[in-house]
C-alpha cells in the first residue's frame, strides 16, 4: 500500500513540475512551424516575451481555437499580418487557452479582442474586421482619435500584473484539476476536496504569517505598568494623608444636607398640624356632647315645674273647701 502512495505522489510531483513549465514550452512551441506548412506572418506571443509589445506599433489580437468568430478572421489576420512590412506594423496574436495569465493582463472579457499598441500606450480596436479597414485604420492613422486605456488599466501598469497572476492561477488550477480527474482517475469530488483543504490550510497559514508580522511591527502595550520604588512611597503618603485629614464637605454635600433639613423640618410642621386638628376634633366632640347633656336636662326640669305648679293648685283647692 505504502509503495503505491509514494509512486502516486511522486506522479503528482511531476505533473506539478510539468504544469509549472508548460507556459514557457507552449509560448517557444508556437513559435516554430512544420517544414511542410507555410510559415506564418503573424507573431505569436505569450507570458515571457509580451513585453515586445510595448515598442514600436503593434495589433494584437485575443483569441481562442474554439471561437467562431476568431475562426472567421483567421483568414483576413494572415493577409493582414502579410500587409505589416508595408504599413510598418507587428501583427501578433495570443490563444487565451494557453495564456491565461495574459488575458487577464489585458483584461479581455470578449472573443475576439484586437488592441492597437504604439510605444507602450496601448487602444482598444472597435472597428470592422475586413481587411480594408484594418489597413486603413493604420494608414491613416484613426488610432489617434481612439483614447488611449487608462493608466491603472495599462497592462504595464501594477494592477494589471496582479490581475496577470490571478488568471494565470486560475489556470494552473484548472491544469491541476484536469490532470487528477483525467491522468490520475481522481473522483471529481474528491479533487474539490482536496482544493478546499488546501484553500483552507495556505489562509490559516498566511493569517498567521501576518498576526506574526504585525507583532514584530506593532508590539502590544502592557495594560499594566510595574510601579518605581519612588511612586509606590508617593502613593502610600497621599493615602496616609487622606485618612488624617477629614474631608471637608463639599458643595454637593451641603446641599444635600439642606434638603434634608428641608425635609424633615416639613414632615414635623405637617405632623404638628396633624395633631392639632385631632385636637381641634377631640374639642368640638366634647363640645357636642355638653350641648347634648344640656338638651336633655332642660326637658326634665320644665316637667318637674309643672309637676310642682299643679301640686300647689291642688293644695290651694283643697284648703279652700
Amino acid at each position: 500500500m505504502a509503495p503505491g502512495r509514494w509512486r502516486r505522489g511522486r506522479r503528482l510531483l511531476g505533473a506539478l513540475l510539468l504544469i509549472a513549465l508548460l507556459g514557457p514550452a507552449a509560448c517557444f512551441s508556437s513559435s516554430f512551424y512544420s517544414p511542410g506548412e507555410p510559415r506564418s506572418s503573424v507573431r505569436v506571443l505569450c507570458g515571457s516575451n509580451w513585453s515586445l509589445v510595448l515598442q514600436g506599433q503593434w495589433m494584437l489580437e485575443f483569441y481562442a481555437p474554439w471561437c467562431p468568430a476568431c475562426q472567421q478572421i483567421e483568414a483576413t489576420w494572415e493577409n493582414f499580418a502579410k500587409e505589416s512590412e508595408r504599413l510598418g506594423i507587428t501583427v501578433g496574436k495570443v490563444d487565451v487557452t494557453q495564456e491565461p495569465g495574459l488575458s487577464g493582463r489585458f483584461f479581455v472579457t470578449t472573443l475576439p479582442t484586437i488592441y492597437h499598441a504604439n510605444d507602450g500606450v496601448f487602444r482598444r480596436y472597435r472597428g470592422s474586421r475586413t481587411l480594408e479597414d484594418l489597413q486603413g485604420y493604420i494608414l491613416e492613422r484613426k488610432w489617434e482619435a481612439v483614447e488611449p486605456v487608462a493608466g491603472w488599466k495599462s497592462p504595464s501598469s501594477i494592477m494589471m500584473h496582479g490581475m496577470a497572476g490571478l488568471f494565470h492561477f486560475s489556470g494552473w488550477i484548472r491544469q491541476i484539476h484536469n490532470y487528477l480527474t483525467g491522468t490520475l482517475g481522481v473522483h471529481v469530488w474528491t479533487s474539490y476536496a482536496i482544493f478546499i483543504l488546501a484553500t483552507l490550510l495556505i489562509g490559516l497559514l498566511l493569517g498567521l504569517i501576518l498576526v506574526l508580522i504585525s507583532d514584530c511591527l506593532c508590539p502590544a502595550k502592557s495594560k499594566y505598568r510595574a510601579e518605581t520604588p519612588e511612586e509606590a512611597i508617593s502613593k502610600e503618603n497621599a493615602e496616609n494623608a487622606a485618612l488624617e485629614e477629614p474631608a471637608e464637605p463639599s458643595a454637593d454635600d451641603a446641599e444635600e444636607a439642606a434638603d434634608v433639613k428641608d425635609l424633615s423640618d416639613g414632615e414635623d410642621a405637617a405632623n404638628s398640624s396633624a395633631d392639632e386638628s385631632e385636637e381641634d376634633l377631640a374639642l368640638g366632640k366634647e363640645s357636642g356632647e355638653e350641648e347634648m347633656e344640656d338638651l336633655s336636662e332642660q326637658p326634665l326640669a320644665e316637667s318637674e315645674t309643672e309637676s310642682t305648679v299643679r301640686q300647689r293648685k291642688s293644695q290651694g283647692a283643697e284648703k279652700e273647701l
